[in-house]
C-alpha cells in the first residue's frame, strides 16, 4: 500500500516576497485609516470619497472574496461614520459616493470570485496530472511479495506537488525481492527527471543482474548517460543537478538481506524492540559522483533479517526533519514507540509525527519503504510468486 502523499502545507515562499504580499494585503485598510484621519482633522476639506471606493477594487487583487467583503464592509463603515460626523447626510455627494462604493464591491467581488474559480480549476488540473505522473514514476508497492510484506510512503516538501526529487520501489525478481530508494540533489524538474531515469534503469536491470552491484551500476551509467544528452539538447539549464544517493537491497531466500549503499541514509532493522542501523562496511560515493571511486565498483553487504524482523528505507527528509529549535526528529525512538503497529498504522504515525514535529512544514521530500518478514510465511521463496 502507499500511504497519503500529500502534506498539509500551507503557502510557502521566500521572506521578501512574504513580506510584500502581508504589505499588499493591509493597503486597503491603510487607506480607510488615513480617510478617518483625514475626516477627523481640519483636514477634513479633502475629498476622501475616491480613496474609499477603491478600496474593494484593491483588496480584489491580493485577498479574494472574502477578502473584497471585508474590504468593502470596512470603506462602509467608514463612510457612514464621516458622514455622521460631518453631518453630510442628504447631500448628493454621500449618495454618489455610496453608489459608486456599491458599484465597485459588487464587480471587484465577482472578478475576485471569478479568478479564485479559475485557479482552482487549474491547480485541480494540474493535480490530476502530478497524480498520473506518480502513478508511472513511483508506483504503488505491492503489499505482498512472498514472505515480505511491503508498504511505502512519499510526501513531497513543495507546497502542491505531489511528486518530487526522491525515488523507491520494490520488484519481485527471480534472485528475490529487490529495491531502491534514493534522493536526487536538488528540486524541480530536473530532479523529477534524474529519479525516472535511475527508476528506469533499475527496473531493467533487477530482472537479469544476479549481481547488486551490477544493478546499481546500470543506474549510474544510465544517469550519466541522460546528463550528458540533457546537456548538450537543452543547454545549462537541463544538465541534471549532479548525483544522486541511493540505496538498493535485496531479501533473497534465507534470513538475510543484502544491502548495497551508494552514500545513502543507512536502513533501519527493528528487532525485538531494538533498532539497529544497517551502516556500510565500506562506504561509497553515490551516483553521478564514480570518478570518486578508486578500488572496486562496490560490495555488497548481508545483515540478518530473520521472520518477525521489520526493516524502514526512508530518504534525508526523515532524519533531518527539523523543529522550531532546530532538533532533529528522533526516528528511532518512533519505530520503537510503533513497534507494534501494523505497516498502514505504521506509516499513518510515521506521518502525523513528523507534521507534528516540523509544524507541517517539510523541509525536504520524504520517502519511505516498511518491509516485514512474516514468521508464519518464512518458509516460502521469497523470489517465487506471491
Amino acid at each position: 500500500m502507499r500511504a497519503p502523499l500529500r502534506s498539509p502545507l500551507g503557502p510557502r515562499a521566500d521572506g521578501h516576497h512574504q513580506v510584500l504580499f502581508v504589505f499588499a494585503e493591509c493597503v486597503p485598510f491603510a487607506i480607510a485609516l488615513l480617510v478617518l484621519l483625514v475626516e477627523f482633522t481640519p483636514a477634513h476639506v479633502l475629498y476622501t470619497g475616491p480613496l474609499l471606493v477603491a478600496t474593494p477594487a484593491l483588496a480584489a487583487v491580493t485577498m479574494g472574496p472574502k477578502g473584497t467583503l471585508a474590504a468593502a464592509g470596512v470603506a462602509v463603515g467608514v463612510s457612514v461614520t464621516t458622514a455622521s460626523y460631518n453631518d453630510a447626510w442628504g447631500t448628493q455627494q454621500v449618495y454618489t459616493n455610496f453608489l459608486a462604493l456599491f458599484l465597485v464591491s459588487v464587480a471587484s467581488f465577482m472578478t475576485s470570485r471569478a479568478a479564485r474559480t479559475r485557479t482552482e480549476n487549474e491547480l485541480n488540473q494540474v493535480r490530476r496530472i502530478a497524480t498520473a505522473a506518480q502513478d508511472v514514476l513511483l508506483r504503488p508497492v505491492p503489499d505482498r511479495l512472498g514472505s515480505v510484506r511491503a508498504a511505502s510512503m512519499y510526501l513531497a516538501a513543495e507546497a502542491g506537488a505531489q511528486i518530487g526529487g526522491d525515488l523507491y520501489d520494490v520488484v519481485q525478481t527471480r534472485f528475490g525481492v529487490r529495491m531502491i530508494v534514493g534522493d536526487v540533489r536538488g528540486k524541480g524538474l530536473p530532479a523529477v527527471r534524474a529519479a525516472a531515469v535511475v527508476l528506469g534503469a533499475f527496473r531493467e536491470a533487477v530482472h537479469y543482474e544476479e549481481d547488486l552491484v551490477e544493478v546499481i551500476r546500470h543506474c549510474g551509467a544510465a544517469l550519466r548517460r541522460d546528463a550528458v544528452v540533457t546537456g548538450m539538447v537543452g543547454g545549462d539549464d537541463a544538465v541534471l543537478e549532479g548525483f544522486v544517493t541511493a540505496l538498493v537491497a535485496q531479501i533473497p531466500d534465507g534470513p538475510h538481506i543484502e544491502v548495497i549503499n551508494r552514500g545513502h541514509p543507512p536502513p533501519l532493522l527493528l528487532r525485538d524492540g531494538t533498532v539497529r542501523a544497517l551502516m556500510p562496511t565500506a562506504p561509497m560515493p553515490p551516483l553521478g559522483l564514480e570518478e570518486f571511486i578508486s578500488g572496486p565498483p562496490g560490495r555488497t553487504d548481508s545483515y540478518p533479517f530473520a521472520p518477525g524482523d521489520r526493516l524502514l528505507l526512508c530518504t534525508d527528509g526523515v532524519v533531518e526533519a527539523r523543529d522550531r529549535d532546530d532538533t532533529f526528529f528522533d526516528l528511532t525512538e518512533a519505530m520503537v514507540t510503533m513497534r507494534d503497529h501494523t505497516r498502514e498504522a505504521f506509516l499513518e504515525g510515521l506521518r502525523q509525527a513528523l507534521f507534528r514535529h516540523t509544524q507541517s512544514r517539510l523541509s525536504d521530500d520524504v520517502a519511505v519503504i516498511l518491509v516485514d518478514r512474516r514468521e508464519d510465511e518464512g518458509h516460502r521463496p521469497v523470489g517465487g510468486p506471491a
